[in-house]
């Protein structure tokens, strides 16, 4: 019979227990496993095909749920199984640590009170990034992680790589992922907020030791290259289906259409001329002859150039399917200036040759990327205009 440990009332309150991947960690599990045990019972460990004397360190605590297996998966594989198996124990929450000591059990209370305030958050612990013996690297990657999920979730995070995490696995413990290594945390997160799920983030200590002595079973070559795959994928899917269907979402809801004029449009934080040049420049990017990946560029340039992106992806959508007939033929009008006599007005009016389709093709070329010129230089007027008798009388309205 154990004595229960100061925290397990809350663990239990929140149907909430702590979960440890670890993989040929022998060395550093036993230490982990006793700081967490000194704060509650509710602990689970995933042996991911250990193959060095991780099994003796487990027979210490006989206490402890295990799930083991081989061979080797990798730590999304990892857990997945955790999450599983927590749940066949009746858990709703797990807070997952590494097993290689860089965590500090101590910490625990942090997500407990996170819990409480925010009950299905995905919690995400922040690491100060430039404390002694923090890998130089890491802190690069941390910044090209956090670019990405801010890219493909709008959410600007402080840290997205840290494994000391708290899941709410009765929402996410049964997602169907196609990730088994390092790549799944990234993939976890971002589909969870694309499902509604929030993500909150809460400040915890971490330990580095000196580069001699540190375990890592991270292969930068391979890791790396399939993390790169992965955002790759979810950008993709993020400019050509998430992020439309959130801002259709909001449209569809008279207080998000509201939010979106006051933010977007009324506020003061940007110039007319900043709002009507992002107006502008969505129009010119929605006309451009770079279908499919239109939404992508404008985004993109629009944060190189620091404009408002809200109103350059509204205005890119210039090129909705049924403004696509009207678009082409004005491009034809246009391209009429710079074909001379040999124009046509009609796709292949003169028949189908290679001449006749090298031709059509320089036509609406010439014509879409003059048409984009002209209407986006329209758009940013016509906006500026309009934008200025708006806020004026917002402002009149407010005095």
């Amino acid at each position: 019979m154990y004595s229960p440990a100061p925290y397990d009332a809350r663990f239990e309150a929140h149907k909430a227990c702590v979960l440890i991947p670890t993989y040929n960690n022998a060395t550093t599990l036993g230490d982990v496993i006793r700081s967490v045990l000194a704060m509650t019972r509710h602990l689970i460990i995933v042996s991911d095909g250990a193959t060095d004397a991780t099994a003796r360190v487990l027979e210490e605590f006989p206490e402890l749920q295990v799930v083991a297996y081989k061979p080797n998966h990798g730590k999304g594989y990892a857990l997945r199984k955790g999450f599983r198996y927590a749940l066949s124990q009746g858990y709703d929450h797990a807070i997952t640590m590494d097993s290689d000591g860089q965590h500090f059990a101590s910490d625990l209370p942090t997500f407990l009170d996170k819990l409480d305030e925010k009950k299905d958050a995905i919690v995400i612990g922040a690491r100060n990034l430039q404390q002694e013996n923090m890998p130089s690297q890491n802190t690069f990657a941390n910044k090209f992680s956090n670019f990405w999920f801010w890219v493909e979730t709008g959410i600007k995070a402080p840290d997205t790589q840290s494994g000391f995490r708290l899941y709410p696995i009765h929402r996410i413990g049964r997602m169907r992922s196609f990730c088994n290594k390092y790549e799944f945390e990234v993939e976890v997160v971002v589909r969870s907020v694309w499902k509604g799920t929030k993500v909150e983030w809460a400040p915890i200590k971490v330990y580095y030791p000196p580069k001699g002595e540190r375990i890592s079973h991270f292969r930068p070559g391979a890791d790396i290259t399939r993390i790169t795959i992965l955002n790759t994928v979810l950008v993709l899917i993020s400019f050509f289906y998430i992020h439309p269907r959130d801002f259709i979402r909001t449209m569809l809801r008279a207080e998000g259409r509201k939010a979106f004029l006051e933010k977007h449009v009324i506020s003061r934080d940007e110039s007319n001329a900043k709002k009507a040049a992002s107006i502008g420049f969505g129009v010119f990017m929605g006309i451009i002859p770079i279908w499919g990946f239109q939404m992508i560029a404008a985004l993109a340039l629009a944060t190189v150039m620091r404009l408002n992106k809200g109103l350059v992806i509204i205005a890119a959508n210039i090129s909705i399917p049924p403004m696509i007939p009207a678009i082409i033929t004005l491009s034809f009008l246009m391209g009429k200036i710079w074909v001379g006599r040999g124009a046509t007005d009609l796709f292949f009016s003169r028949g189908i040759t290679l001449e006749s389709i090298k031709l059509n093709a320089v036509q609406y070329l010439y014509g879409s990327i003059t048409l984009a010129i002209v209407a986006g230089i329209a758009s940013w007027l016509i906006s500026w205009v309009l934008l200025a008798m708006l806020r004026r009388k917002a402002a009149a309205k407010a005095n």
